[in-house]
């Protein structure tokens, strides 16, 4: 859990200017250093999870010093891999990084495809000069990159990349997708030259030919009719259970405290009733929320739930009062979220951590993809309507939006009410679209002096040529879902927010 920065390419390497490394120490605050040659630079700040001795800082090098790598995440099988294919490497410490260091050097990319773990590492070949740039299956862990034509360089966050920009145009397309779903799917940014690699996804290329980069996807879940199993609900219950269990278990390895977010949610709720039935002599510690007057908002207060969970379970739970004053956070949360994002949720993560640093805790378990993986946003349950009302005819479905449009829209309710029917008098996939929205498009456009239309849901539309055979609106929903809502909004903002207090 760390951060890194790197350039690639036949200009002078200006990132050795340690001034831009500093602009993510937040996220490494054990240990930074970089190393600067001919054709490239590789910097990284250190978070001490596992080895914490210096062998396991960075940038780290082979033992022959023809390989270096720079890498943030875990590897949670790491010491399976060694196990089974890196057996012959004398390594000289624990830590995951030197096994995903040899395991490259052997097996090259089709070693990424053997990690369970959350990643973004570069890995570079003194000898040939060739150089690869990853990210994980699900992006978990963020990278941004720019490229010109005899360049690239990449961060953990965009900010660190900004002094070396030869210009910074807004991208127009990334504002609108900000405003509309607040967040922005795919690979943009307020910035036009900086992108995020998509999850799943690494660069390959040589830092002496920069215009032949290959960008790679290596993963994309399978959503096809050969990807169903013929296994019944209660083996698939008990299956499910297995990989749950093993997952919190893979998580949980660590040579520093872990805790746990606790928000009285089904999906914390199983992450920490798991952890304690795998070390039930453990006293955990968990941290929730307390919020105040969500209700009137139409959402639901679970800090009745994560306090009855922690009494059962018998945990430590450490309450934050989500009371705060907004404004004395605003501006840093702001800059360590890198992009827009309207949530208070934000707000919270970041408070939460800032107990778990004080009390030294420097890892985090918690329950976010559950909603996006097991149905549990309300536009999955709305899919019911969608369903239904593809049987009543267009003019009945104007009929009722437009009474909808009618109803005072300063309560919850009512707004709900037009989100849901917004779409109605359209096809499925457009009412499916629909849900994602939080304005008007005529407004959205009216907010912008260029008026140029942009197909807002041209990456969602996009995702559907990666699943071109599935009939469930629900599964289409999920695939969406994990590959937008989930990696641009939840995974992005617990990132940063965490890794701001080195969490």
């Amino acid at each position: 859990m760390c951060g890194i920065l790197g350039y690639f390419g036949n200009q002078e390497a200006s990132f050795s200017n340690k001034v831009s490394l500093e602009k993510i120490s937040h996220r490494g605050p054990d240990h930074s250093e970089f190393i600067t040659r001919e054709y490239f630079y590789l910097g990284h700040t250190r978070l001490s999870i596992l080895d914490l001795s210096a062998r396991g800082n960075q940038p780290m090098y082979s033992s022959d010093k023809n390989f270096v790598i720079i890498f943030n995440g875990e590897i949670y099988n790491h010491l399976e891999l060694r196990e089974k294919y890196l057996s012959n490497v004398n390594f000289s410490s624990t830590s995951d990084t030197e096994t995903l260091l040899y395991g490259l050097i052997y097996e090259g990319t089709d070693f990424i495809k053997k990690l369970n773990g959350i990643f973004a590492f570069s890995f570079y070949n003194f000898e040939t000069k060739d150089f690869i740039i990853a990210r994980d299956h699900f992006g978990v862990k963020p990278l941004y990159y720019f490229l010109n034509d005899n360049e690239i360089g990449f961060s953990s966050e965009a900010k660190a990349l900004l002094p070396y920009l030869k210009n910074m145009d807004v991208d127009q397309t990334a504002l609108k997708n900000y405003i509309n779903f607040l967040w922005a799917p795919g690979n943009l940014t307020p910035i036009k030259q900086i992108k995020k690699l998509l999850p799943g996804n690494y660069i390959t290329g040589n830092a002496c030919k920069i215009n032949e980069l290959q960008f790679t996807r290596y993963f994309s879940i399978p959503f096809d009719s050969n990807s169903f199993s013929n296994k019944s609900e209660a083996e698939l219950i008990d299956l499910l259970e297995e990989k749950l269990v093993r997952a919190v278990e893979r998580q949980m390895l660590s040579d520093v405290p872990v805790g746990f977010f606790l928000s009285g949610g089904l999906d914390s709720s199983l992450v920490v009733a798991i952890a304690k039935k795998l070390h039930p002599e453990k006293k955990l510690d968990c941290f929730t929320i307390k919020t105040h007057n969500i209700e009137n908002e139409g959402f639901v207060d679970d800090f009745y739930y994560a306090e009855k969970v922690a009494k059962y379970l018998d945990v430590g739970l450490n309450v934050v009062d989500s009371t705060v004053e907004i404004l004395n956070d605003f501006d840093k949360i702001i800059y360590f979220l890198d992009e827009p994002q309207a949530d208070p949720a934000p707000i919270h993560v970041y408070n939460i951590c800032k107990v778990a640093k004080e009390k030294r805790i420097k890892v985090l378990l918690g329950g976010t993809g559950g909603d996006d993986i097991f149905s549990g946003y309300r536009r999955h349950k709305a899919l019911k309507l969608v369903k239904i009302i593809t049987f009543y005819p267009v003019g009945l479905r104007k009929l009722i939006k437009n009474i909808v449009n009618k109803l005072n829209q300063t309560n919850s309710l009512s707004r709900r009410l037009k989100k849901l029917t917004k779409n109605i008098d359209k096809s499925s996939e457009d009412m499916m679209l629909g849900y994602f929205d939080w304005i008007d498009q005529h407004k959205l456009n009216g907010l912008f002096l260029n008026k140029s239309k942009i197909d807002i849901h041209s990456y969602f539309k996009f995702l559907n040529t990666l699943i071109p055979k599935e009939k469930s609106n629900l599964n289409k929903m999920l695939f969406w879902e994990i590959n937008t809502f989930l990696v641009s909004h939840n995974l992005n903002y617990t990132d940063k927010l965490s890794m701001a207090h080195g969490i």
